[in-house]
C-alpha cells in the first residue's frame, strides 16, 4: 500500500508524553504508518483475498464512550485510569473523546463531591464510586451510569443530580457492581433520570441505546462499516439477510428493503427490545428475537440467503461449523480481532472470502475492526 506524506506525529496528548497513560502504543507512529502497518498485519493473519483501502478514522475526538475509573477522595477524585498500584491517573481531558465528553467532567467530579461519593480504593477494597462511563450521540445529547458498590449513595445521587443540570443528558442510571474483580459492570441497573435511551443516529437511522446496550465507540467509522456492509448485501440482493449477535440492530436495520425478509438475534434483551422498536419507527419489514446467536436454525424453508455476524473478540465458536454445513450462500463477518477470524474462517472451507476491508476503529493501537464477504464455493 503506498504511504502519503507521513506526519511527525498522529495526535499531540501531554498524557503520552508525560508518560502518565501509554494506552495508545502507537500515538508517537505517523497515522498513515499505523494504517500501512495495520493492514499488513491483518493481510498476514487472513486467507488470501482481494481488499478496499482501508477506512480511516479522526485521529483525535472520535471516542463516544468514556469509561472513567475514579480513585483519589471526595474532594480530591480522579476521572481516568488506575496505575498499578491501584492509585488513580487522572485523564478527564484525554484528546479521544468527544468534545461533548471533555466538556462535561467538570459537572461529573462536581457530582462526586456534592454527592459524597467516596472513589473505590483498589487496594483496600473500599469505596463506592468505581465508574463514571459517559456516552455522547451524534447529537450531542449524553448518557451517564455510575457505577457503584451498593445502592447506598443512590438517594444522595438523587438529592444531588441538579449540579448536572448544564448537560444535555439523556439518561442518568446506576449499575451495581459489589464485586472485587476486574468486571465493569453488574446485572443490575438503576434508572435515576431521563428517558434510559441514548439516540445514536447513523447514516439517517435513530438507533437506541439502553444502559447496558452495546455500540462501536467510534460513530464515524460505525457508519462508515454500516454503509460498506450494507453495499456488499445490496449488490447480492438477498431476499433474506439474518443478522446474529445484532445488537440494537445496526447492521439488519441498515440492510432492510421491500421484499427483503430482515431478522437479527441478539442474547440481551434490552437490545432486541430497541432493534424492535427502530423497526417500528422506520416502517421496515425486520423481526428481532432473543437468543443465543451459535443456537439459530440455518436450515429449511426459512433459512437465510445472507447471514452477517458480528461477534465478541472470541470469534463465533461452533457456529462456524454449523455455517459450513448449512446451506447458506453468503457471510459477512465483521470482527475486532483477526487472529479469531482466522480461525473461524478456517473452520468454513466451502465460504470462501471474496473480498476484505480493514475499518480503523481504534487509531493508534494495533486493534483493527475487519469486514470480510463469504461466498459458498
Amino acid at each position: 500500500m503506498p504511504i502519503a506524506e507521513e506526519r511527525s506525529v498522529a495526535l499531540d496528548c501531554g498524557y503520552f508524553d508525560a508518560w502518565r497513560c501509554r494506552s495508545c502504543t502507537l500515538l508517537a507512529t505517523p497515522y498513515e504508518r499505523q494504517l500501512a502497518d495495520q493492514q499488513a498485519a491483518v493481510e498476514a493473519t487472513l486467507p488470501a483475498m482481494p481488499w478496499d483501502a482501508p477506512h480511516t478514522s479522526p485521529v483525535g475526538g472520535f471516542r463516544n464512550k468514556a469509561k472513567m475509573a475514579v480513585a483519589g477522595s471526595v474532594d480530591a477524585p480522579t476521572l481516568g485510569i488506575l496505575a498499578a498500584d491501584g492509585s488513580g491517573i487522572d485523564l478527564r481531558a484525554c484528546p479521544l473523546h468527544e468534545q461533548p465528553i471533555v466538556d462535561a467532567m467538570p459537572a461529573l467530579e462536581a457530582l462526586v463531591r456534592a454527592a459524597r461519593l467516596t472513589p473505590y480504593d483498589v487496594p483496600s477494597r473500599r469505596g463506592e464510586l468505581k465508574h463514571l462511563i459517559l456516552t455522547a450521540s451524534p447529537d450531542g445529547e449524553l448518557a451517564l451510569r455510575l457505577v457503584l458498590r451498593s445502592t447506598e449513595a443512590v438517594p444522595r445521587i438523587r438529592k444531588h443530580l441538579a449540579v448536572l443540570d448544564g448537560l444535555p443528558l439523556a439518561s442518568v442510571s446506576v449499575n451495581l457492581q459489589p464485586e472485587h474483580k476486574a468486571v465493569l459492570e453488574g446485572d443490575e441497573e438503576l434508572l435515576l433520570a431521563g428517558s434510559g435511551v441514548l439516540r445514536m443516529r447513523v447514516n439517517g437511522i435513530g438507533l437506541r441505546l439502553r444502559p447496558r446496550s452495546f455500540f462501536q465507540t467510534n460513530t464515524p467509522v460505525a457508519a462508515s462499516l454500516y454503509r460498506q456492509a450494507t453495499a456488499w448485501i445490496d449488490e447480492a440482493d438477498p431476499a433474506s439477510v439474518l443478522d446474529l449477535y445484532c445488537g440494537v440492530g445496526g447492521f439488519a436495520l441498515h440492510a432492510a428493503r421491500p421484499g427483503r425478509r430482515v431478522a437479527g438475534v441478539e442474547v440481551t434483551a434490552e437490545a432486541i427490545d430497541a432493534a424492535r422498536e427502530t423497526a417500528t419507527e422506520l416502517g421496515v419489514d425486520a423481526s428481532f428475537a432473543v437468543g443465543d446467536a451459535t443456537g439459530v436454525d440455518l436450515e429449511g424453508a426459512d433459512a437465510p440467503e445472507l447471514v452477517v455476524v458480528n461477534p465478541p473478540r472470541r470469534g463465533i465458536g461452533d457456529l462456524a461449523g454449523r455455517l459450513e454445513a448449512s446451506a447458506v450462500r453468503r457471510v459477512l463477518y465483521s470482527s475486532c480481532n483477526p487472529a479469531s477470524l482466522a480461525r473461524d474462517l478456517a473452520a468454513m472451507p466451502s465460504l470462501q472470502p471474496v473480498r476484505g476491508r480493514v475499518f480503523d476503529m481504534f487509531p493508534h493501537t494495533t486493534h483493527a475492526e475487519v469486514l470480510v464477504e463469504l461466498e459458498r464455493r
